[in-house]
């Protein structure tokens, strides 16, 4: 089995200074009370126009975000690569609504290709279907409720932009994943993603669906995707997670009346995100797989799989991501085990991806063993660093 002990490989990266302001982040993000008033604090002074810019930037920006924009994200980007970590920038802005800015979301799509397509250190592009439309019609279309003709004609142009950023990344040859989002988008997300695959996975995986496992349906579905994909010929794409929205559908689950699409237990999503693994190893003759996680076992799994399968580490088939400042000792120590490895690299202008922000912050707060994982494992670097035991 492969281990992630290694907290010398896990923050090499990292100085003393960095490792410190990690440390003091994780310590604070311990307390639910504390991300909660710091959150609320926060979007009030953004809202007020209160100098906290230069605070924010330097605290939880840094942990979890590349920069503001591309070309600033661009020393991290060397920074990972310097220790074989790939780099998937992931333009984090939320929650806008207006043509203007489901363009600008497109466009800004559309450079991280370019750059990728530039920079072999970017071996993916990522983006959310709502980034390019009114959410409200595409819960709309979704639940296939009837359109208005402007409504359909909105409908019309996300279709066209999910095209156009595909097209672009097939162009480029650059690969791109579809990320999932809440079950009362997915489906539509998942018809795009079909299209989208049919288009352009003739000869290479350039789309990849992805697939949340703490989803009950999600295994069966991922299982009836890959044999439509055979039967038709085209290769497929495939990002595996678990899932961040759980508390938002347990909720509208139980308000709207309908079965909770969530598994009931931890351990139902576990055996599933691994036998996902295991069926996608079996299909790799067509397939190819990111394993999205921060599950130290499932890492280990997938490495085992692949040894017990006579698949070679660096196989270009099969990628390991993680989420920036979080996890290191599992992105670190696959990257120094020869294993193809990428950070997800959020970015944009801060106040922007401030609620993106929040919600890194909310989960490490909600997320069992998160917080004090990180904290044991820094902890653990930072005592060996004053021991003198440095390489």
């Amino acid at each position: 089995m492969l281990h992630f002990d290694d907290t010398e490989a896990a923050f090499e990266y990292q100085s003393k200074k960095d490792l410190r302001k990690a440390y003091l982040l994780f310590s604070l993000l311990k307390y639910p009370i504390l991300v909660q008033l710091g959150s609320f604090i926060t979007i009030a002074a953004f809202k007020l126009g209160l100098p906290v810019k230069g605070l924010v930037k330097s605290t939880i920006f840094r942990q979890f975000c590349g920069g503001e924009s591309i070309q600033e994200s661009e020393s991290r980007i060397n920074q990972l690569a310097k220790y074989r970590v790939g780099t998937i920038l992931d333009y984090s802005v939320e929650g806008k609504e207006n043509e203007g800015d489901f363009e600008n979301t497109k466009e800004e799509i559309v450079k991280t290709i370019i750059k990728a397509a530039e920079n072999n250190h970017i071996p993916f592009s990522v983006f959310k279907v709502t980034g390019l439309g009114p959410s409200s019609i595409i819960k709309k279309v979704n639940n296939k409720y009837a359109l208005s003709e402007e409504e359909k004609e909105v409908v019309s142009k996300i279709r066209h932009r999910v095209n156009h950023i595909c097209n672009m990344a097939y162009q480029n040859n650059v690969s791109v994943f579809i990320d999932a989002e809440d079950s009362w988008f997915q489906d539509f997300i998942d018809e795009l993603a079909l299209d989208m695959i049919m288009k352009y996975n003739k000869k290479a995986p350039i789309v990849y669906n992805t697939i949340q496992l703490y989803r009950h349906d999600r295994l069966n579905y991922m299982i009836d995707l890959i044999d439509t994909c055979r039967k038709s010929d085209v290769y497929l794409g495939l990002k595996l997670v678990r899932g961040a929205y759980m508390e938002k559908e347990r909720e509208q689950a139980e308000i709207q009346g309908y079965r909770d699409p969530i598994h009931a237990t931890k351990e139902d999503t576990d055996k599933d995100y691994n036998l996902a693994i295991d069926h996608c190893l079996s299909n790799l003759d067509k397939l190819y797989l990111c394993a999205g996680t921060h599950n130290e076992f499932s890492s280990s799994y997938l490495a085992q799989k692949m040894s017990e399968n006579g698949i070679e580490n660096s196989d270009p088939r099969i990628c390991f991501a993680q989420l920036l400042g979080m996890s290191d000792h599992i992105s670190f120590n696959l990257s120094k085990n020869g294993y193809h490895t990428a950070k997800y690299v959020p970015y944009g202008p801060i106040k922007e991806v401030l609620p993106y922000l929040i919600r890194r912050a909310k989960e490490n707060t909600s997320v069992a063993g998160q917080t004090g994982r990180e904290l044991t494992l820094i902890k653990k670097e930072i005592k060996r660093r004053k021991s003198g035991k440095i390489s």
